[in-house]
């Protein structure tokens, strides 16, 4: 008998007698089985959850749906080959659970079902935590991710002032945060500001505070953003639109390391570092007039470009399967793949929203999608044509690039055979028997 605590826990709802009757296998493979009713199974904790799907649950999905939203594991359906090919049943099915198995059971196929998604909700579970949002984690292995990741671990032990320029929707934030998370700073607190979301007769006082009374209206003490880092991290996001008064305090605060709440109080040590962040070329402000030039220099001494999502195609597909899978689990839904038309509509699109619009078109196309995958019409984005074409094997590939090869030399070297096989590299009974296989004469 297998050891107790090592059992997986396997629930299985509104079971049919063929159900029952596979239970022996089940209890020697290593499940704990149980068995509930559509309406108490939420209340019954499990690792893997199998479901005989009936038509009467098709006729009204919510109870499903709830339970499956509400679950952390994987479910099996169990249909019979009628109910199978009932209207919009496979969509159903394919949506909403990991696989499906039609009656009579096949132990076999069963058993390895079961345990593929015991691992997959392992995996789930584990991942969970990671993905409370979609833009935790700085993704990707292009070259451009990589050195900017290996730049970030260089500046994260630097202690001055950081300017991080990208287009809008790169993850300028991200990189703040990454930044903080991997100081010395990591414990103190991360202080965000968009310098373009405040109007600009209260950004004044949401930045340095205000003493009690100092406005005409006598509001209480308003503590600021600066105090409100103390001892951590201050990201102004769109520094650039910090107006021209408030370049001139922020300057005295990296330069004197104290500031003044609105309201006359005496001055205040702080002990913050600065993140700050643009879309628009800060060098072009400074010649306008628009921006302070020393305090240009202040926040460009260490600086940070984010490589627009146009220039990192090969992230594409990893970031779009990472926000299928985190808006799959906030709708409780099985996240889709990606059909190959869709992976190359994305490569051909230009991106000028970045990360931030990837993100959308993959939310909207998983509520779009009716197939088994997320095709490019639900990114909204056009499919071409040459989509549809098989890409081919590698073997074919290397078969194409063989034949291009024979047919290249012998432009050149039609004459002399022993010339054209020295130059690719093989004996001259060799370059014979490949132009025997191509068909080359």
């Amino acid at each position: 008998m297998p050891d107790t605590a090592s059992l997986h826990r396997l629930l299985i709802v509104d079971p049919c007698d063929d159900c029952h009757r596979l239970l022996p296998d089940l209890l020697d493979a290593g499940w704990d089985v149980s068995t509930s009713v559509l309406d108490q199974a939420r209340e019954r904790p499990c690792d893997v959850g199998v479901l005989r799907l009936r038509a009467a649950h098709l006729r009204d999905p919510v109870a499903v749906k709830e339970l499956i939203k509400r679950s952390d594991t994987e479910w099996i359906a169990v249909l019979s080959t009628e109910e199978l090919r009932l209207h919009n049943v496979g969509d159903f099915v394919c949506e909403w659970f990991f696989d499906f198995h039609t009656l009579p059971f096949d132990v076999a196929r069963v058993l390895v079902t079961l345990g593929r998604a015991y691992g997959m909700a392992r995996l789930r579970g584990k991942s969970a935590p990671s993905l409370e949002l979609p833009d935790d984690q700085l993704l990707g292995d292009s070259r451009p991710i990589r050195e900017l990741r290996r730049l970030l671990g260089k500046l994260a032990s630097a202690d001055a002032p950081v300017l991080i320029r990208g287009e809008s929707g790169t993850g300028k934030a991200l990189v703040a945060k990454t930044l903080h998370r991997q100081s010395q700073r990591r414990n103190g607190p991360f202080v965000a500001v968009n310098c373009a979301a405040i109007p600009e007769h209260l950004l004044q006082a949401e930045l340095f505070g205000q003493v009690q009374g100092a406005a005409a209206d006598a509001h209480p003490r308003h503590v600021g953003r600066i105090e409100a880092a103390q001892g951590g991290t201050l990201f102004l996001d769109a520094i650039g639109d910090l107006p021209l008064g408030l370049q001139a305090s922020l300057l005295r605060v990296l330069q004197e390391r104290h500031f003044e709440p609105l309201g006359g109080s005496p001055p205040r040590a702080v002990d913050v570092r600065l993140l700050t962040a643009t879309d628009s070329g800060l060098a072009q402000a400074v010649e306008r007039g628009s921006f302070r030039e020393d305090l240009y220099r202040q926040l460009n001494a260490l600086h940070v470009e984010i490589a627009p999502l146009r220039a990192r195609h090969g992230d594409l597909a990893l970031l779009a399967e990472h926000f299928a899978r985190f808006y799959g689990l906030e709708t409780g839904r099985c996240p889709r793949s990606f059909s190959d038309s869709a992976l190359a509509a994305m490569a051909r699109h230009d991106w000028p929203g970045n990360v931030r619009e990837l993100a959308h078109r993959v939310r909207r196309g998983l509520v779009l999608a009716e197939g088994r995958q997320i095709e490019a019409q639900d990114l909204g984005l056009e499919a071409s044509a040459q989509d549809a074409r098989p890409l081919g094997t590698l073997e074919d590939y290397k078969h194409r690039a063989e034949r291009q090869a024979l047919r290249d030399v012998l432009d050149r070297h039609s004459n002399n055979f022993s010339l054209a096989a020295r130059v690719l590299g093989v004996s001259r009974p060799t370059f014979y028997r490949l132009l025997r296989k191509h068909r080359i004469r």
